[in-house]
């Protein structure tokens, strides 16, 4: 059992740093970018978010249902005489009634009869009318369970719920579209740093070769200084040359560097090793305007929230129309929570009734509000039709912009073969003393130079291609 656990775990191991060496391909990079991307995330968590205001604005249509449950204790005579009517418990005692009688009693007797004869017996009647009995004003204290169900049901809201649930759809919408968008941005961004550094990567090499050569030549220079052929100041020229070179090379791997910093970024994820595109010229997308334009994301945006401003149009309208709702409520009471519930029954009450609102009159506050929206209405349908002939601008000018990059880089190809080709003639040129040591450098800094120029062209040429194919939602 212990060797095949030792097995598992070596295997285990082996397997991660296996994977962990393993150079990431661009198809590789995209997988995990939509499913470990930081941004990708959120953007997912505020879809889901909108989906559930989606059924929070449904769930109005079914009204509500609440329970309450009241515990009191009191000696408030109200308070007490309310307990007991609500308990159905009230009795002619809790009015004074048997105190009444009492005293009723009591004149009776002294009189001897029933009847009043003398002003002093109508005077004492009229007194014990008007006495004020412990048992309606100073009730003993009482315990006061109350336990409620109450359903209020909306009828008709003018529309207005069903209108905030077109509302939630589109923003729910909204966000699927603003995820869509987020995640052909990073793919975007993935696709221009791996073709960055396939250009990069193709510079460092070219550099080492001319660093191979400027080697070479110092060592030549060194033999002809030695036989009386060049001077000394020619090899500080060499030196100084390779020392440049050198530079470049340390800031390209720097560079290197940052990009595998920025893809680890992206991925959320160490990168140490990725596979180059083979090409590092991103081939034209076969992409028409009129299609880039029918299923661009910021389009669809526009065209929700043109949805949007409908329904807000809806909601304003809605003030204008009466609200009908309805509500049932039933409820037991009692001075003991066990009794209160197993009588409910039997003692329970209940309510039905419906209600109407109408505003029909609050200084014209709801026409302006209704104008306000159908004027934003407006305007949102004008920001539709500029963000359609923008982006149509935009696919234009980086087409244009494409094609441009596409004429440098063949004319800087031809001026980068002709620099090679002049550098190493001026190099034999040298040895034969025909030309000085910094005639062969100048030859050598225009080399250079046409190896970075190339790459600016090609990088800036492959983010406009990539640019071209996030507008047109990340498809070729």
């Amino acid at each position: 059992m212990e060797k095949r656990f030792a097995t598992f775990v070596a295997l285990t191991i082996f397997s991660n740093v296996a994977f962990a060496s393993a150079s990431l391909t661009l198809p590789r990079a995209i997988e995990i970018l939509k499913s470990n991307n930081l941004e990708i995330k959120i953007a997912k968590l505020d879809q889901k978010i909108a989906k559930k205001d989606v059924k929070t604005a449904s769930g109005n249509h079914y009204g509500k249902i609440d329970l309450t449950q009241n515990i009191a204790m009191s000696n408030d005579a109200g308070n007490v005489f309310g307990f007991k009517i609500t308990s159905r418990e009230a009795t002619y005692r809790d009015f004074g009634l048997a105190e009444y009688q009492r005293d009723q009693a009591a004149i009776a007797q002294s009189n001897g009869n029933n009847q009043i004869d003398t002003p002093q017996e109508q005077q004492a009647v009229d007194a014990q009318n008007d006495k004020e009995y412990d048992a309606l004003n100073n009730p003993d204290d009482r315990m006061f369970y109350q336990t409620q169900i109450e359903w209020q049901l909306p009828i008709f809201t003018g529309y207005k719920i069903s209108s905030y649930v077109e509302i939630m759809n589109a923003m729910s919408r909204m966000k699927s579209l603003e995820k869509k968008k987020t995640i052909n941005e990073k793919i975007y961004e993935l696709k221009k740093s791996f073709y960055n550094m396939a250009l990069l990567k193709s510079s460092i090499k070219n550099l080492n070769i001319i660093l191979d050569n400027i080697s070479k030549l110092e060592n030549t220079t060194k033999t002809m200084i030695d036989v009386g052929y060049a001077k000394k100041v020619d090899l500080l020229e060499v030196r100084a040359k390779k020392g440049n070179v050198e530079r470049l090379l340390m800031d390209m791997h720097l560079n290197e560097r940052l990009l595998y910093h920025y893809l680890s970024f992206l991925l959320n994820q160490k990168v140490t090793s990725i596979v180059v595109p083979t090409n590092s010229s991103v081939p034209m997308p076969r992409i028409n305007g009129k299609t880039i334009i029918e299923n661009n994301v910021d389009i669809k945006r526009a065209e929700t929230g043109l949805k949007v401003r409908r329904g807000m149009l809806n909601v304003a309208k809605a003030e204008n129309y009466p609200m009908v709702g309805l509500s049932v409520k039933w409820q037991t009471a009692d001075d003991d929570f066990v009794d209160s519930l197993a009588q409910a029954g039997e003692d329970g009450s209940y309510t039905i009734g419906a209600r109407m609102t109408w505003n029909l009159y609050n200084g014209g506050i709801d026409q302006a509000t209704i104008e306000k929206s159908k004027i934003e209405l407006l305007k949102t349908q004008t920001q539709v039709q500029l963000a359609r002939k923008g982006i149509g601008l935009m696919v234009a000018k980086i087409k244009t912009e494409i094609k441009s990059e596409d004429e440098k880089i063949v004319s800087l190809e031809k001026e980068l073969a002709l620099a090679n080709e002049i550098y190493h003639n001026y190099e034999a040129r040298y040895r034969e003393k025909l030309v000085s040591m910094s005639d062969v450098i100048i030859k050598q800094s225009e080399q250079i130079q046409k190896i970075l120029e190339l790459q600016i062209v090609k990088n800036r040429r492959n983010e406009r291609v990539f640019a071209l194919e996030k507008l047109a939602n990340g498809e070729k």
